[in-house]
């Protein structure tokens, strides 16, 4: 097993949205500047809102010319944002702004300061095998030391992961035999002297996923709802 890479987290002493008015942005510029020779470093710096009670924890990004905002989930066809906004306002195109076909960043921040969602990936460097988004095509190079990043996080009741990969990804770094299935949650190894967080895996929100857009609003409402309340 590879050695876990040491995560860099950039924690701001202000309130995350006063925070962002002031950067303006979430790009970690530094690992985009020294991605070179096929290995891409994560180009977004890790997102933890205090209080979160939620972390999504993906592969990598996709590449940077599929992006339609600097934050996590921001290809335009990908659905996490409109699943969440169904989920929480009954609106699939709530954080959607149509006309220009971008997520509206602004709004995502503030939700998810408010609910206490937090996001980074099981990866802090990858080789994309093929010129494409899917997983399946990721070679990782250096996997997210996760315990440093979870220790960030003392309210913390559930990772939530989304696909194969970084399912995979995260059981290997924590040593976890059992993998959990699709909309099965299973408990990880303690951390300090609290309760063990669940690692909770959902369906992909890509729209390659073979499940209707319905069914996946059903599976991310039963875990907001299960770790939120």
């Amino acid at each position: 097993m590879k050695k876990s890479a040491k995560v860099v987290l950039h924690r701001p002493l202000l309130p995350f949205s006063l925070y962002f008015c002031i950067r303006m942005t979430y790009l970690n510029t530094e690992n985009i500047a020294r991605s070179r020779d096929g290995v891409e470093y994560h180009p977004l710096v890790p997102f933890l809102p205090d209080g979160a009670k939620v972390l999504f924890l993906g592969s990598f990004p996709p590449q940077r010319k599929r992006w339609c905002m600097d934050f996590y989930y921001p290809n335009f066809i990908n659905d996490h944002w409109r699943i969440e906004g169904e989920v929480f306002f009954g609106d699939r195109n709530h954080f959607v702004d149509v006309a220009e076909k971008r997520f509206k960043l602004d709004e995502i921040v503030r939700h998810c300061e408010e609910k206490g969602i937090a996001f980074y990936d099981t990866s802090t460097a990858i080789r994309r095998l093929q010129d494409n988004a899917s997983d399946k095509f990721l070679e990782v190079v250096e996997p997210t030391d996760i315990a440093a990043l979870t220790s960030q996080l003392p309210q913390l009741k559930a990772i939530v992961t989304t696909g194969e990969k970084a399912t995979q990804t995260i059981c290997d770094t924590l040593g976890i035999g059992e993998v959990p299935k699709v909309n099965a949650s299973i408990v990880l190894p303690q951390r300090g002297s609290g309760e063990g967080a669940l690692l909770w895996r959902l369906p992909s929100s890509s729209r390659a996923y073979p499940l209707s857009f319905e069914k996946k609003v059903e599976s991310y409402r039963k875990m907001f709802d299960a770790v939120l309340r």
